[in-house]
């Protein structure tokens, strides 16, 4: 086995806000050379640091809006977020749950704070990411997955050192509940201070970090602090870090769909003329309908 090494470590951007619910920082594609291409299958990274959000009658979000292509992955760390989509799904992300939607083929969708959430204010910290499809797989039906935290896969380290929350993907030999086109690690480490954990991943996966909470040393090299993203070389398998405090990463790592990319907005296609038909559709209202 060889060590994977470290391409970059990524300062979070000056945050923006998608809507008026979420204050975002976009590390994927804007923070990364080489843009979607680099980090396929995952096309697109919003991390919503942690940030108070006051009382509210009226719950902040973003409105009903389209995708095609692709999925939206929503980890929730603090808050609520409330979603419903022209497919019929609805629903609460909760603490610690995950919102696996597949758009596909089309779908428009609308997300906002949990309106007891919003009634209450409160901190709020969260993570979406886009991961695309395959083309054979981009026009198939819309899905959804409503991931609770009774159905997230957990490995318990010795000396109670801490837990990996397998969301997708194995570690361990443990498989996560979310069902994937092609092959994508999704896990959150939560380790008490001074605890190492080593991973492996295929060389050739598209493989990154995000420290969500605490400090970490990665790789006995380099130390990564709360709120900034790792991305590593496609270099070796292997990599480990420690907790230099009590810490939360979320480790992610695919096999990366060697396809062309075309984007723009919210749609993920191959070619330019299927972003056209995409947006045809979507004026022609064949993405189902949603009240706003």
């Amino acid at each position: 086995m060889s060590t994977r090494s470290i391409d970059r470590i990524i300062m979070p951007p000056s945050p923006h806000m998608v809507g008026d619910g979420f204050r975002v920082h976009n590390f994927i594609p804007g923070s990364v050379p080489g843009g979607m291409e680099r980090t396929n299958p995952f096309i697109m990274l919003d991390y919503g640091s942690k940030h108070y959000f006051a009382p509210s009658n009226t719950p902040r979000g973003v409105g009903v809006h389209p995708h095609r292509g692709f999925e939206t992955v929503t980890v929730a760390y603090q808050g609520r977020v409330e979603h419903h989509d022209s497919a019929g799904n609805s629903g609460v992300i909760g603490e610690g749950e995950v919102q696996w939607m597949t758009a596909a083929s089309g779908v428009l969708h609308k997300e906002y704070h949990e309106r007891e959430f919003s009634k209450q204010g409160g901190e709020f910290q969260m993570v979406q990411l886009w991961v695309n499809l395959p083309a054979k797989d981009k026009m198939t039906n819309p899905q959804y997955q409503s991931i609770t935290r009774d159905m997230i896969k957990r490995v318990e380290l010795p000396e109670n050192s801490g837990t990996v929350e397998i969301i997708s993907g194995k570690f361990q030999g443990v498989q996560g509940p979310a069902t994937t086109f092609t092959p994508v690690h999704l896990q959150n480490a939560k380790l008490e201070a001074s605890a190492t954990i080593e991973f492996s991943f295929p060389i050739h996966y598209n493989t990154a970090l995000l420290v969500i909470e605490g400090k970490i040393n990665v790789n006995g090299m380099e130390e990564v602090s709360k709120d900034q993203f790792v991305l590593f070389r496609n270099d070796g398998e292997e990599f480990l870090f420690k907790a230099l405090e009590k810490s939360v990463v979320l480790v992610m790592s695919g096999e990366p769909i060697q396809e062309p990319i075309a984007a723009y907005g919210p749609f993920v296609m191959n070619t330019r003329d299927e972003l056209i038909q995409a947006f045809a559709d979507f004026e022609a209202g064949k993405f189902g309908r949603l009240e706003d």
